[in-house]
C-alpha cells in the first residue's frame, strides 16, 4: 500500500485482514459482520511509520518493516518477535559508510527507515534493507528474527542513499540446483557513480558468505547492472528512476517505473519536464543486461490521459475476464493504478484510473520493436541512458519470444506507448494501491485510496 502516512499505520494491516477474511479459496469463510471491529496493531508512536509488509504464505505470519523496527506478528496481529534496526550514528554524506572507514562528516543519531522487505522462502530468511549507511541489508531468520548476516564490507553492499521507504524494489529468482538471484532496482538520488539503478545480485545459501549480494557477473567491462550516466544529470538535474512494482514471469523479470523526461509540447520550441511510466524487462539469465528494454505504459478514458503510475499488481486473468480479453485464464494480467496527467509526480491529482494490461501483449510489442531494430530501423530510443540517439544496427537473426539480446542494439527503448484498458475511474479520492486475485473464475480487485478506504 502507498497511502498517506497518517492512514498507513491503521490501514496496512486491516486491509490484509480484509483480503484474508472476506474470501477464502475454499469458500468456507464468510464476510465479517459489518459491526464487528477489525483487529488492529499499533507500534510505538515514537518510532514513526510502518513502511512495508509481507505475509508468509505458508504460516500466515506477518512481517512488518517500520522505522527502526522489524516486527513479526501472528495472523491475529499479536507481536511474536521484535528486531531493532536503529537508530545509529550516521551521516548521509559518508561514502563508504563510517562502518568501513573513518568519515570526516559529523555523525548524528539517525533513524533506519525500512526500504525493502522480502521473504527468501528457500533459505527460510527475511531480507530487510534499511536507509542507514547508504542502504545495507540484514538477513534475519524467519522464526525468531535472529540476525544471520549483515554484509557491509564491499561497495556492492550499499544499495542506495535514499532514505524514503518506497525507493527500492527487489525480485527473487529461485533455482532448485543453484544459488538464487536477487534483482534490485532503486532510486540513486543523484549518486550514479556509487549506485546502479538496477542490478542482479547473488543470494548465497550461507548468509555470511563473502559473495552475498555480489553482482552475478562483474569484470572490467561488463557487469550485471545498469548505471545512469552522469551526463544525464546535465540534461535533467533531478533525474531518477522511481520503481513502483516488480515481478517475474516466464523467462523475464519486470519492473514498473516512473521517470522524468524532457519533451517538446506541440507547437512549442522549448522543452518541458514531464513524468513517464515505463515497464522495464530483463531476461532472468542475462548476466550482461543486454536484454534491457523499456516500454512506456499509460491509460486513457474519455479523452483524459492517466500517465502517473501509482501502484500495480500481477494476477491471472481467470476464465471470465479471459474470455472478454481474448486470452487464456492462466495468462498474466497487470492491474495498474494511474493518476491523471504527467507533470506532478510528488503532488498527483486526485483523478485516477484502474487499468489492466495483458502481459503477453506488452511482450509482443517488445518483440516487434526488437525485430525492427535488428533490421536496422530507427534508433535505440533510450535518451537517458545514451544521452544521444544511436542508430539501430542490422543483424540477420531470428528473434523469438525469449530473445535475450546481444552486445548490440542494447539497451533499447520502445517509443510508442502501450495503452491499458480502463475498468474503473475515481475523481475525488485518488487510488493509491491495488491487489487482485481469481475467485471462482472471477477476477477480483481491491484498491486502497488516499483517504484510507478499501474498495472491492
Amino acid at each position: 500500500l502507498n497511502m498517506s502516512p497518517a492512514m498507513w499505520k491503521w490501514t496496512c494491516l486491516v486491509s490484509h485482514l480484509l483480503l484474508s477474511t472476506t474470501v477464502s479459496p475454499l469458500g468456507r469463510q464468510q464476510p465479517p459482520h459489518p459491526k464487528r471491529p477489525f483487529i488492529t496493531f499499533t507500534g510505538d508512536q515514537m518510532e514513526g511509520n510502518f513502511n512495508h509488509l509481507v505475509v508468509d504464505e505458508r504460516t500466515g505470519h506477518i512481517y512488518l518493516g517500520a522505522v527502526n523496527r522489524i516486527y513479526k506478528l501472528s495472523s491475529d496481529l499479536k507481536v511474536l518477535v521484535t528486531h531493532q534496526t536503529g537508530p545509529d550514528d550516521d551521516n548521509p554524506k559518508c561514502y563508504p559508510p563510517r562502518i568501513v572507514q573513518t568519515c570526516n562528516e559529523p555523525l548524528t543519531p539517525t533513524n533506519n527507515i525500512n526500504k525493502m522487505l522480502l521473504i527468501d522462502y528457500k533459505e527460510n530468511r527475511l531480507i530487510a534493507c534499511g536507509s542507514l549507511y547508504q542502504g545495507i541489508c540484514k538477513l534475519l531468520r524467519l522464526d525468531d528474527l535472529f540476525k544471520l548476516g549483515e554484509p557491509f564490507h564491499k561497495k556492492e553492499h550499499y544499495l542506495s542513499g535514499v532514505n524514503e521507504s518506497g525507493s527500492v524494489f527487489g525480485v527473487i529468482v529461485s533455482y532448485s540446483n543453484m544459488d538464487d538471484k536477487l534483482f534490485i532496482a532503486t532510486a540513486v538520488d543523484g549518486k550514479p557513480e556509487y549506485f546502479p539503478t538496477i542490478s542482479s545480485r547473488k543470494l548465497t545459501k550461507n548468509s555470511e558468505a563473502d559473495g552475498m549480494f555480489a553482482y552475478v557477473f562483474h569484470d572490467e567491462f561488463v557487469a550485471s547492472m545498469i548505471k545512469i550516466p552522469s551526463d544525464t544529470f546535465t540534461i535533467i538535474p533531478d533525474f531518477d528512476i522511481y520503481y513502483i512494482y516488480g515481478f517475474s514471469s516466464g523467462n523475464f523479470v519486470y519492473f514498473l517505473t516512473l521517470q522524468p523526461e524532457m519533451i517538446s509540447p506541440p507547437g512549442s520550441t522549448t522543452k518541458e519536464q514531464v513524468y513517464t511510466s515505463k515497464l522495464v524487462r530483463l531476461c532472468k539469465e542475462d548476466t550482461a543486461f543486454n536484454s534491457y528494454v523499456e516500454v512506456p505504459i499509460g491509460c486513457e478514458k474519455n479523452g483524459v490521459e492517466y500517465r502517473l503510475l501509482q501502484a500495480a499488481y500481477l494476477s491471472k486473468a481467470g476464465a471470465i475476464l479471459a474470455r472478454s480479453l481474448g486470452v487464456g485464464p492462466e495468462d498474466d494480467i497487470l492491474f495498474t493504478v494511474f493518476s491523471k496527467g504527467q507533470k506532478r509526480k510528488m503532488k498527483s491529482l486526485d483523478e485516477s484510473a484502474l487499468c489492466i494490461f495483458v502481459l503477453k501483449k506488452i511482450n509482443d510489442r517488445i518483440k516487434d520493436r526488437l525485430q525492427s531494430c535488428y533490421r536496422g530501423e530507427g534508433t535505440l530510443d533510450l535518451a537517458w541512458l545514451k544521452v544521444k540517439d544511436i542508430p539501430c544496427s542490422s543483424a540477420l537473426l531470428t528473434i523469438d519470444d525469449n530473445f535475450c539480446g546481444l552486445d548490440m542494439n542494447a539497451p533499447l527503448g520502445v517509443s510508442s506507448m502501450v495503452r491499458g484498458l480502463p475498468i474503473y475511474t475515481e475523481d475525488g479520492d485518488r487510488m493509491t494501491s491495488v491487489i487482485a486475485y481469481v475467485y471462482k473464475n472471477h477476477s477480483l480487485a481491491f484498491v486502497g485510496t488516499k483517504s484510507g478506504k478499501l474498495k472491492k
